[in-house]
C-alpha cells in the first residue's frame, strides 16, 4: 500500500455556478488537501480523503466571497472545513473512473458521484512518481444547507442551486 499525496503545485479544485440562470461564475478553494492510499498504481481500491478550507474560498470578487463565507453558504467561521471522504471507485475503462464518496458540508453528509479520468503516472526529473486525474460531478447546493435564494423579478433564481465541480489533480506517490 502507498500513500499518495496531493501536489498542490499542480492541482486546483474549481466549482461552477450559475448567476441569474444566463451567466457562469467560477471559484475555487485556495486550501485543501488529499491523500490516498492505493494497494497499486491503477488506483482501483484506493481509500481517498479530501478536505478544503472553507474560509479559503475565492471567486475573484471580495463581496461575493465574503458572503460565499457567510451563514447564507458555508458559515466558514461554525464549519470551517469541508470533506470528501471515497467509499469505492468503479472502473469503466483503462482511463475513466467513478468515484463515489460521501461530501460534507456544514456538518451535513451527503452521497456524490465524480466522473474521474486517470491519466497516468510519470515520473518527474527528480524521480519521484506523480499521478494525474481529472474529476468532474455536481450537488444540489441546497441538500448541503446552502441556503441562499433569492429570485429576480423575472423568477429567476440568483445563484442556481446545482453546482458544478471539477479539478485537475496530481499526486505524489510517498515512500
Amino acid at each position: 500500500m502507498a500513500t499518495w499525496t496531493l501536489d498542490k503545485d499542480h492541482s486546483e479544485i474549481r466549482f461552477k455556478a450559475k448567476h441569474l440562470m444566463i451567466t457562469t461564475v467560477t471559484g475555487q478553494f485556495r486550501e485543501y488537501d488529499a491523500t490516498v492510499d492505493a494497494a497499486d498504481e491503477n488506483f482501483a481500491e484506493a481509500l481517498i480523503s479530501f478536505a478544503a478550507k472553507t474560509a479559503s474560498v475565492d471567486t475573484g470578487n471580495t463581496q461575493r466571497d465574503d458572503h460565499l463565507r457567510s451563514d447564507d453558504f458555508f458559515n466558514a467561521d461554525q464549519f470551517p472545513e469541508l470533506t470528501f471522504k471515497a467509499n469505492g471507485m468503479q472502473k469503466k475503462s483503462d482511463s475513466e473512473y467513478v468515484l463515489n464518496g460521501d461530501m460534507t458540508i456544514r456538518d451535513v453528509t451527503k452521497p456524490v458521484s465524480l466522473n474521474v479520468e486517470f491519466a497516468g503516472t510519470a515520473k518527474d526529473p527528480w524521480g519521484q512518481t506523480k499521478a494525474g486525474f481529472t474529476f468532474e460531478g455536481k450537488l444540489n447546493r441546497k441538500d448541503f444547507g446552502l441556503k441562499f435564494h433569492v429570485v429576480n423579478e423575472a423568477g429567476n433564481l440568483l445563484v442556481s442551486d446545482e453546482i458544478k465541480l471539477m479539478g485537475e489533480i496530481q499526486l505524489l506517490k510517498g515512500e
